[in-house]
């Protein structure tokens, strides 16, 4: 698929609305402790005012429910875009209220206002409207670079699309990157291709699989969800997390990777528990052997050595789902090992956003990662084969 190319439109003497994913990590000091996201959009802010235009940036931060929380203002966010650009960036006080719309108006050439959190407004994740018309009301053209929110059908994402022509929306770079790397990743990759799997619910990542197993060399199943794998084959996993309605789902699963001649990885032993918590009694156990009442939450030694030596000849790997509760370090091990070594090895390596993205953020391997995307439910929806909500109305139509 082609997207309408933001090198292709007259930006000079306009008014440019760049909805930009700025849903960035907090410590509990108010910090951004990962600015990847904020980073990744400065090169189509630049791109646009060196057209001689005016931006108007627009994001949402966190899920204050459409209600105004100040622990989720967008206010640290702007002095970090600042900070970026090398240049003062004005800050609305609210959304599409007057003090917005007063300081979108009065924008001048070289300019940059950044709207407060758009999910200050109700409207936002309804597709509302008139939140819609009122946020296109500001500008000349649209721009959307918010790859991780494009599989949300929102007001600034898909309704505020439909006030532009053609002419007057486009994607953004790294929007542009995102779509084309995934498109050459699911219909070009150099095999072998390994896909690692791994989160806390099959349901969370069905669809994925299903669409992942045609394309596919190996999958290696990690995180809560290979209980529910476990459970389907017969063993005995204890507490461990199991979705049961999905049990059939994941015989599908496997029976489609026996026929396709797809090797299919599962745990063969695990660090399980006595209760969740980071001053729990753990142990190691095999996979067929967890104790009643106790649970499995992180991949064993003997898992790590099996996935190291089966990725070893790789050419091609995406990782999507930590391999256990990473955010407690006695059950970070395990994703921690698989993270060195998906970083250290000679493929082609791509981090699916979200939870993966932050782990290999706080291992310090990030840099050594080929592709890191800044969206995890829209990369997993690209994977699924949809076309997503925020990117269907910037593909390029046949005459």
């Amino acid at each position: 698929m082609e997207l309408l190319n933001i090198k292709k439109l007259c930006l000079t003497d306009k008014k440019v609305f760049i909805r930009c994913d700025f849903n960035v990590p907090m410590d509990e000091f108010g910090n951004i402790s990962d600015d990847r996201r904020i980073r990744s959009a400065i090169s189509t802010i630049n791109f646009c005012l060196d057209q001689n235009c005016s931006v108007i940036l627009a994001s949402h931060f966190g899920r204050p429910k459409g209600e105004i929380v100040q622990k989720y203002s967008l206010s640290p966010i702007a002095r970090r875009i600042q900070h970026l650009l090398k240049r003062d960036v004005s800050m609305a006080k609210d959304v599409v209220g007057p003090d917005a719309l007063q300081k979108a108006s009065e924008l001048k050439e070289g300019e940059v206002l950044l709207l407060e959190n758009l999910r200050f407004e109700m409207g936002e994740t309804k597709n509302d409207e008139e939140l819609s018309k009122a946020l296109a009301s500001m500008a000349d053209v649209y721009i959307n670079d918010a790859f991780g929110v494009c599989h949300r059908a929102h007001s600034s994402v898909e309704g505020i699309t439909k006030f532009f022509d053609d002419k007057h929306k486009a994607a953004g770079f790294l929007l542009q990157k995102e779509i084309e790397f995934f498109a050459k990743l699911i219909s070009k990759p150099i095999r072998p291709f390994a896909a690692i799997i791994g989160g806390s619910k099959v349901s969370g990542k069905l669809e994925a699989l299903i669409n992942l197993l045609p394309k596919v060399d190996k999958i290696f199943i990690g995180g809560g969800m290979a209980f529910t794998f476990l459970k389907q084959m017969g063993y005995d996993i204890g507490a461990s997390l199991v979705e049961d309605e999905l049990l059939q789902d994941a015989q599908h699963i496997m029976d489609e990777a026996k026929k396709l001649g797809v090797k299919f990885y599962l745990p063969v032993d695990v660090i399980a528990a006595d209760k969740f918590a980071q001053d729990a009694v753990s142990k190691i156990v095999t996979a067929q052997e967890i104790p009643s009442g106790w649970m499995g939450l992180d991949i064993g030694p003997a898992t790590v050595r099996l996935y190291r030596e089966a990725l070893n000849d790789v050419q091609t790997v995406l990782w999507n789902g930590p391999m256990g509760v990473y955010e407690m370090d006695k059950f970070a091990r395990g994703s921690s090992k698989i993270a060195h070594f998906v970083a250290d090895s000679y493929a082609t390596t791509v981090v699916g956003g979200g939870d993966t993205a932050d782990l290999v953020q706080r291992i310090g391997v990030d840099d050594e990662i080929s592709f890191i995307s800044t969206g995890g439910g829209a990369s997993l929806e690209l994977l699924e084969g949809k076309i997503l909500p925020g990117v269907a109305p910037l593909i390029i139509r046949e005459a």
